[in-house]
């Protein structure tokens, strides 16, 4: 994986970890972790693994997300209750590399207790569902982009949730890990594993045929979070920046990226809710084209009632809209 490691992050999960002893965890809401004898303490490390277990546990569980919504999840730094949030646990959901502070503290107060979704099935190289450069034949561009040190070697994409069959196949292990956890309701778990897979197989097929007749299949966006979308849907990201949203694109890839919208007729330049859109708004200008989110759905950007499903039909419309799509 590639995701930094901050050395405030680094600093501030030591902290945790030392404060640890002495600190009651507590839920987000403000009661103690397991106060509920009857119910599952389940940590979440972001958003789609939240929904995952919500949709999954039901009632039977109680699900605290250490990622707040509005905030950047890479970088999370943990505070001394969410480190005993995740010492107090029965389950750890979380995604390897993904927030290198949560992979930190479950290592060493995790334990089994631990579902690292990212074993589920392999995760796609970085480089998935990128534009590939061949320009009809011309020879390949000579500079690779500048943040092609993200998308090198053994680096892989953390996204998995934007693929919603890959999904459905973690959804289904994260039953089987309840059931270990809790005998006596296993079966309601995968009951509701089950339903959510066809929810989400729904939404597959909305996706597949929203997509299959598509004037441009191109896609720009703020930062490479969509090779899922784009290998399932066979559509290419063309990324401003790699896998870190933080990195700043060089003037470069700037031109890089202006240049290969113009030749693919782009009519949006994407950015996220998380992310500022000064980047995409700049090369909008430049090649005539208007701007418009496309949610990697790392978390929500606030509490309006939305959830994963809501959130990705809004995605499915407005690739819809942007690739000109019958």
């Amino acid at each position: 994986m590639t995701f930094r490691t901050t050395p405030r992050a680094l600093a501030a999960t030591t902290a945790a970890l030392l404060a640890l002893a002495g600190v009651t965890a507590c839920s987000t809401d403000g009661g103690p972790a397991g106060a509920d004898p009857d119910r599952v303490d389940v940590v979440a490390g972001f958003y789609p693994l939240q929904f995952l277990a919500e949709r999954i546990g039901g009632d039977a569980v109680a699900v605290t997300n250490l990622a707040r919504p509005g905030a950047e999840p890479h970088d999370l730094e943990l505070n001394p209750r969410q480190v005993g949030q995740i010492s107090e646990a029965k389950l750890v959901v979380f995604l390897h590399g993904f927030q290198p502070a949560v992979d930190e503290a479950v290592e060493q107060n995790a334990g089994d207790r631990a579902f690292d979704v990212a074993t589920v099935q392999p995760l796609l190289d970085a480089t998935a569902g990128g534009h590939d450069h061949d320009h009809d034949g011309e020879e390949e561009h000579a500079d690779e982009p500048e943040h092609a040190e993200e998308t090198s070697g053994d680096a892989k994409d953390p996204h998995v949730w934007l693929d919603p069959t890959r999904l459905a196949t973690i959804g289904d292990q994260l039953a089987e890990r309840l059931g270990g956890i809790d005998p006596d309701r296993a079966g309601e778990y995968t009951q509701r594993a089950a339903a959510l897979r066809t929810e989400l197989a729904q939404l597959d097929t909305e996706f597949t045929e929203g997509l299959k007749t598509c004037q441009r299949r191109e896609i720009v966006v703020s930062h490479t979070a969509f090779g899922y979308l784009a290998q399932k849907y066979q559509l290419e990201q063309i990324g401003i920046t790699g896998l870190s949203p933080e990195n700043e694109p060089s003037p470069q890839r700037l031109a890089e990226v202006t240049e290969e919208a113009r030749e693919h007729g782009a009519t949006t330049i994407f950015f996220e809710t998380l992310v500022s859109p000064k980047v995409a708004e700049t090369i909008a200008r430049e090649v005539g084209a208007q701007t418009a989110v496309l949610d990697p759905i790392e978390g929500l950007s606030a509490e309006n009632g939305a959830d994963y499903l809501s959130v990705m039909r809004t995605n499915l419309q407005t690739l819809r809209t942007a690739l000109s799509c019958s």
